[in-house]
């Protein structure tokens, strides 16, 4: 039997033809979904040491222009990915349904007695 249960679209961590973007439209448990998470944890954790490279090469006084032009093109595309991740997290946060005590949030301030 079909669940009727169906989620969010949930924006994918890659892009398709002419790279546009990809939306899966499930309850996050399938297999496709476990794929997303792990590219998107493979698209981070290659930022992370992508960004450590940048500062060891930013340190030495020996690198070429070309060396520094091939690193900015590779970090372009890892903020590309890591941007797009983000915005497939944060369009995933649940939106609370309930309401605000009265007095909460506004400019900032917390509501009396927090």
């Amino acid at each position: 039997m079909i669940s009727e249960t169906v989620g969010e679209a949930r924006l994918l961590p890659w892009t398709g033809t002419d790279d546009k973007p990809c939306s899966l439209i499930s309850d996050g448990t399938g297999y496709l979904s476990r794929v997303a998470d792990n590219i998107e944890s493979v698209q981070l954790g290659m930022a992370a040491e992508l960004l450590d490279h940048a500062a060891d090469m930013l340190a030495d006084s020996k690198v070429t222009t070309p060396q520094l032009r091939y690193l900015a093109a590779r970090m372009a595309e890892s903020l590309r990915d890591v941007h797009r991740v983000a915005l497939s997290r944060g369009a995933r946060i649940p939106v609370p349904v309930a309401p605000l005590p009265d007095g909460a949030g506004e400019r900032g301030e917390p509501s009396p007695g927090a």
